[in-house]
């Protein structure tokens, strides 16, 4: 099957040149497309997407509003990708706290673009984890977060689950941690599925948030 995409931005070209090179793609199929995140919810029903590919400001509900209330309102929601001008942005940062899982620039390859999608959909790895880490510093309270570490202190994790999540901050996918543990993926993805459980994340893109934000994990 392939992944279903829902583009959102108010830009008409950029719509268009997103629609181009992902339809391109013999695995991916761009199923719908809005002008305003205030569209976002009642397309997400109907189409059902796996993943929103939505720009990241927009005249009225910005990507960042937009994402919190696709995950509070629709049950199995799909998988959010906000597409955005610039890297190092505090809208970015706002936007992964609000439970996006990755955000894409308007400049990118289509190479880039095709994989950021692929990724994002398949939720096994950080998508850009050192320009994370960079926003993080930047933005994220230098782990001086009390709610995040409160929530981290609860979690207690255990020496690997917590050596798990160090891996996965630095971007690492479940093949590859288990490459680095020595162990089988399955029990990578055991770990990291007590790892989100345990910290109340909906997926690893909150769970490295919230490790950086608790000071778990430093994003220098």
């Amino acid at each position: 099957m392939p992944v279903t995409v829902l583009l959102v931005d108010d830009e008409s070209l950029v719509r268009a040149g997103l629609r181009a090179v992902l339809a391109a793609q013999p695995d991916i199929e761009v199923v719908g497309e809005a002008a305003d995140g205030a569209a976002v919810i009642p397309l997400v029903r109907q189409l059902r997407p796996d993943v929103v590919a939505m720009d990241v400001r927009m005249p009225l509900m910005d990507g960042i509003e937009a994402t919190r209330a696709v995950l509070r309102t629709v049950s199995d929601p799909p998988k959010i990708l906000v597409v955005t001008t610039f890297e190092n942005d505090e809208y970015v940062y706002e936007a992964l706290r609000a439970g996006a899982d990755g955000f894409l620039l308007k400049r990118a390859r289509p190479a880039e673009i095709v994989h950021a999608v692929r990724l994002v959909a398949e939720g096994e790895s950080l998508l850009f984890p050192a320009s994370v880490r960079q926003l993080a510093a930047e933005y994220g309270d230098g782990g001086g977060n009390p709610a995040a570490r409160a929530a981290m202190e609860r979690a207690a994790l255990t020496e690997r689950e917590a050596e798990v999540l160090r891996l996965m901050a630095r971007g690492l996918s479940n093949a590859e941690i288990a490459g680095r543990l020595i162990v089988g993926t399955e029990t990578v993805k055991s770990h990291v599925s007590a790892v989100l459980a345990k910290l109340g994340a909906r997926d690893r893109t909150q769970a490295v948030i919230a490790a950086y934000e608790s000071g778990f994990v430093a994003p220098g």
